[in-house]
């Protein structure tokens, strides 16, 4: 019995440091209660995946429907993605006679993204013309079907997100934004991969099948991750007590002297780092000559450096580390990450290829963490999910102009190329994708020029904080800063 004990006992120590974000879990938050949580972003990722890969390709090839009706359906969801910031702070300031403020919001969030799913199938064969009424009301199912989901998915992330900040304290919030982002991936992931096999043998009933499953799933993972999760507050019942406006609430809060600065840094890292998205692949077939599978590994490879990047910024971050120098360490990877997939058209480099590709995944896991991490450190107790939605905000509404605008953007650098005004030298195919890196480049590095300010700010703060006796000549270390925290 003693040797199993202490095999036992040696496991349980090595165990947070060998599995990932396993010492997330706190005394507040226990591992079993975050894993649990974190399956809302489970969710999150399989209806991204849903709308911009699977249903992309399923109605432009297997349904045969017009490109830009496909372009104008998948950017609906963007229309809800401004609100947010008001989404979150409804969630601050909601008034529940069960004592709730968080729970309704992420539970009607998730019913919208099961009306919108479960009548979504039907929607998409009306839309591809096969029926014998009139082509409108495909049109307006589809429509309504995309912003039921869009709306019930930024919902339920912001609010979601919100939740986890209260619960979790504030020593470890680094690490549980690192394993709600991993769970975001992993839904990614698993998701892409169970779609891809089961609409292998496309047929209209199958898709029917699938995505009524994916809303039959949702739900009920959603409902697994909010049992238990936020306890009734008496206070909040009572519907008379006073309580700020929206426009009042985001005064006070756009008036930070940092929070301004801090949503631009988010909006153009996001922008640089997500033009790419629907360029590598088509740049890696055409430019480079991969096959079908060669760059569909490219995805597995993006994820792995995000997984990885993710991992990074939490133990960076729980060493003391600050969250805006992790974000400009992603900015800096992506740089130097966009520069190896430019460099690898002339160099005819699969391998040059690759590893930019990861290195994309790995900095935009950094940035994307440390923007995270910092809006929930500038959030108080009574505005936690207008700040994370703020955030929310302007990372989705960068993240999808910047999607469409890659695409019109190597349209018009091809052409422009291919007219012969940029000389015989830039008459080449792969003009139009390096005008865009170009300009992904130019967008982190203006990331790292909106950071700087917030860098610098934080560490004087930092500093004034740790020292209240301004006649006292002390060295600052590390420790001394952990051990004194604001």
């Amino acid at each position: 019995m003693k040797p199993t004990r202490a095999l036992t006992d040696a496991l349980l120590r090595i165990g947070p440091s060998i599995l990932p974000f396993a010492d997330a879990a706190t005394v507040e938050l226990p591992l079993g209660r975050l894993l649990r949580l974190a399956l809302f972003q489970a969710t999150v990722g399989m209806a991204a995946v849903l709308l911009i890969g699977t249903l992309n390709r399923v109605m432009i090839v297997e349904l045969e429907v017009p490109a830009w009706i496909v372009a104008v359906m998948l950017s609906l969801p963007l229309v809800f993605a401004p609100l947010r910031a008001l989404v979150g702070f409804r969630s601050d300031t909601h008034r529940s006679v069960l004592g709730w403020r968080r729970v309704p919001y992420i539970w009607f969030g998730t019913l919208l993204q099961f009306g919108g799913l479960a009548i979504m199938p039907f929607a998409l064969l009306i839309l591809s013309g096969d029926t014998t009424g009139p082509h409108w009301v495909g049109h307006v199912a589809a429509a309504l079907a995309f912003l039921l989901v869009g709306a019930g998915l930024h919902t339920t992330q912001t609010v979601g997100l919100a939740l986890a900040t209260d619960l979790a304290p504030a020593h470890a919030r680094p690490k549980v934004v690192a394993l709600l982002c991993a769970a975001l991936l992993a839904g990614m992931v698993v998701s892409a991969l169970v779609f891809g096999l089961l609409l292998a043998d496309f047929s209209p009933l199958r898709l029917i099948k699938v995505i009524q499953g994916a809303a039959v799933v949702t739900i009920v993972l959603n409902g697994i991750a909010l049992w238990k999760q936020e306890a009734r507050d008496p206070n909040r019942t009572d519907k008379s007590a006073p309580r700020a406006s929206f426009a009042e609430s985001w005064r006070g809060y756009a008036g930070d002297g940092t929070a301004r600065r801090r949503l631009v840094a988010i909006g153009l890292g996001t922008a640089g780092f997500s033009m790419q998205d629907i360029l590598l692949e088509p740049y890696g077939g055409q430019i480079l000559r991969l096959s079908v599978g060669q760059t569909t590994a490219l995805t597995a490879m993006l994820a792995a450096g995000g997984g990885i990047g993710l991992m990074i910024a939490a133990r960076w971050l729980n060493r003391g580390g600050d969250a805006f120098r992790v974000a400009a360490a992603g900015s800096v990877i992506g740089i130097a990450a966009f520069s190896a997939v430019i460099f690898a058209a002339p160099l005819d480099s699969a391998q040059l290829f690759a590893a930019g590709v990861t290195l994309i995944g790995l900095g935009g896991g950094l940035f994307a963490h440390g923007t995270l991490t910092a809006s929930m450190a500038k959030a108080g107790p009574e505005d936690t999910g207008l700040a994370l939605g703020a955030w929310g905000a302007v990372q989705a509404t960068a993240a999808g102009l910047a999607i469409a605008a890659s695409g019109i953007l190597r349209d018009l650098g091809a052409a422009v190329a291919q007219s012969g005004v940029l000389g015989e030298g830039m008459n080449e195919p792969a003009i139009g994708y390096l005008i865009v890196y170009h300009i992904e480049i130019a967008f982190l590095f203006a990331t790292l020029i909106a950071i700087g300010p917030l860098v610098r700010a934080e560490t004087g703060a930092s500093t004034r904080t740790a020292r209240p006796d301004e006649g006292r000549a002390r060295l600052l270390t590390p420790k001394t800063l952990v051990n004194h925290p604001s």
